[in-house]
């Protein structure tokens, strides 16, 4: 986890030096960038309900409410702070839309996420592990304690995910644009991140076995 610098040209930012080589300073440090960041994903994610944020059915809620929730949670922390944790987070895990505020993936929680944009990538990718491998051809890759099927846009990212949980992984590579040719809704949560309901078996095109040795 890192801390959260300034860049009076760039905004906010995460590590040392922005991009453009200026060492900012730092709003946030790397403690409270962790505890922030775990209580905000788990509010938007996974309970919303559970500390009175009213949610629609895209995953939406009032930045004031959700800002005002987070500085009775932790004195330090006001709108500007969620902000900074906002703009700052390289792997776009939210998205602020006028006077709302939501998580881009990752939920629990019953989501449609309608207003979200369709990926159009011909190929997704997704990493498993060799025990489940052959389980999900045969069934087809499902939502495991999530809303959605989480896919990869590129193979390396896939991987990256995929290592985190097996030193074996399989990358499944999806024929998307059948897939969606054939109904089946495909969101695009951000540069690396796709999102389905669920991936019939024969949509895996192809299986890659990797290992860490």
């Amino acid at each position: 986890m890192e801390e959260i610098r300034f860049c009076p040209s760039h905004g906010f930012y995460r590590g040392e030096t922005c991009a453009c080589g200026v060492k900012g300073e730092i709003v946030v440090s790397k403690e409270k960038v962790e505890r922030l960041g775990k209580f905000v994903s788990g509010v938007l994610r996974h309970f919303p309900q559970k500390f009175g944020l009213e949610i629609d059915e895209n995953g939406w809620v009032s930045f004031e409410d959700l800002a005002r929730l987070v500085s009775r949670k932790y004195r330090w922390a006001n709108r500007w702070v969620l902000k900074a944790l906002i703009y700052s987070d390289e792997k776009k895990r939210y998205e602020i839309r006028g006077d709302k505020i939501r998580a881009r993936y990752g939920h629990s929680i019953d989501v449609k996420l309608n207003d979200m944009p369709e990926a159009q990538e011909d190929t997704l990718y997704y990493g498993t592990s060799e025990e489940e491998a052959n389980r999900m051809m045969e069934i087809g890759i499902k939502p495991v304690n999530q809303a959605y099927v989480h896919l990869s846009t590129t193979i390396e990212k896939s991987l990256e995910v995929a290592s985190l949980r097996t030193r074996n992984p399989i990358i499944f590579e999806i024929d998307a644009r059948r897939a969606r040719a054939d109904g089946i809704r495909i969101l695009k949560a951000n540069d690396s991140i796709a999102l389905a309901k669920e991936i019939p078996s024969k949509y895996i095109k192809k299986m890659i076995q990797y290992s860490s040795s």
